[in-house]
């Protein structure tokens, strides 16, 4: 399976506060903002998290499981290694789907919230969810109010918005993580 290399996050959150202060005709302010705030401003998605950025680069990923994740295109820019024949030296025609690749991200905090509703749904192939689970894991140890946000569909909503659900609606463990997702105070 896949591993992945966290490179960097950019922008900051005296940054991202500053924007948001701009918002509403304040000046700058001091300080690093606390995290309850944090996860207020993430939960409300107001535009300044797009300030908050972050870098990472999946190794060896399956082919079909990167054509996943290159389907999300807002606040995300994907650069993935090619299996052009005359690049590699290798026949691309003898390339199966699960042929591995280099795919780098860079996204802002609104697309990794968005891409985690996506990708960490039971809908989601369990190769896909784990892939994008390494990238959460890695930010919840720079930036654990944004991980804290990436949760499933379901834990957004409040309930499954899909045809056919997978049941975890109906369990504590949901209920669980609707309310941890919705506190403030809880990472």
């Amino acid at each position: 399976m896949a591993s992945v290399k966290f490179l960097k996050v950019s922008g900051d959150w005296r940054s991202v506060a500053d924007a948001a202060r701009t918002t509403i005709r304040k000046d700058e302010g001091t300080g690093e903002p606390s995290s309850k705030w944090k996860k207020r401003i993430l939960l409300a998605e107001h535009s300044p998290i797009r300030k908050l950025c972050f870098n990472w680069k999946w190794i060896d990923l399956p082919y079909w499981v990167s054509v996943h994740f290159v389907r999300h295109k807002y606040g995300i820019e994907h650069f993935v290694s090619t299996q052009r024949t005359d690049r590699t030296g290798e026949d691309r025609t003898a390339k199966t789907q699960d042929a591995p690749v280099m795919h780098e991200c860079f996204a802002n905090a609104q697309a990794v919230m968005f891409i985690s509703r996506r990708r960490l749904c039971s809908q989601a192939s369990p190769e896909t969810r784990a892939a994008w689970q390494l990238v959460v894991d890695e930010i919840a140890k720079v930036e654990p109010e944004v991980a804290s946000c990436c949760v499933p569909e379901c834990v957004y909503r409040g309930f499954c918005p899909e045809f056919k659900s997978c049941g975890f609606v109906d369990t504590p463990r949901f209920r669980e993580m609707v309310e941890r997702y919705r506190n403030a105070d809880i990472h």
